[in-house]
């Protein structure tokens, strides 16, 4: 019976591939930015399909996308804050891992370990804003959030689970792709793994 529930509340789960950022820090344009020969954006929706979790992306309207088939949410013009990504997600959906397209390194098994989750906001790094599983009932207080114009890493500190993965691969959180020190790092990366 527990491994019929876990599935449910798994299946109930959406990757939310945050998109919507400015990306100025890295000249713009950041789900395009190539890394390894593919825009970055490609990344997060192959885990998510790894982990055998439905994605959306969620942009502004002028984000620019490379071609894809994953259904796009566009959240508001402004204000320009990650959180307005995870709201307009789950004002569609009832429950989003949020995961921002520079993530490239996010496995499969964090997320999947996010989904299997039933709490109404769950990080596997403690301190860490992203990969974060967000479910509908939390809505309000991300709305207020917004308004109050709190910071993803203060949001994560109220996670009522912060656990670092089990696993030696995942134990160090994720990293972002925010400058093109951090993408010729990647590069890197990609190159000696």
């Amino acid at each position: 019976m527990a491994a019929t529930t876990g599935r449910l509340a798994r299946v109930s789960v959406t990757v939310a591939v945050l998109a919507g950022g400015l990306g100025s820090r890295i000249g713009g344009d950041k789900a395009l930015v190539q890394l390894g020969g593919r825009p970055l954006i490609t990344y997060p929706l192959e885990a998510s399909a790894a982990a055998g979790l439905d994605a959306v992306i969620v942009a502004k309207p002028t984000t620019r996308l490379p071609p894809t088939t994953t259904p796009l949410l566009l959240e508001p013009d402004e204000p320009t804050h990650p959180l307005l990504g995870v709201i307009t997600a789950l004002q569609e959906l009832p429950a989003v891992i949020a995961l921002p397209c520079d993530m490239p390194f996010v496995s499969p098994q964090a997320l999947a370990a996010l989904a299997e989750m039933q709490d109404d906001l769950a990080t596997l790094w403690p301190g860490q804003p992203f990969p974060s599983l967000y479910r509908r009932k939390i809505l309000p207080k991300l709305l207020a959030a917004l308004e109050g114009n709190q910071s993803m890493r203060s949001l994560a500190a109220y996670s009522s689970r912060a656990q670092p993965m089990a696993s030696s691969t995942d134990l160090a959180p994720p990293a972002s792709i925010n400058t093109s020190d951090d993408l010729a790092a990647a590069e890197e990366y990609l190159r000696t793994r």
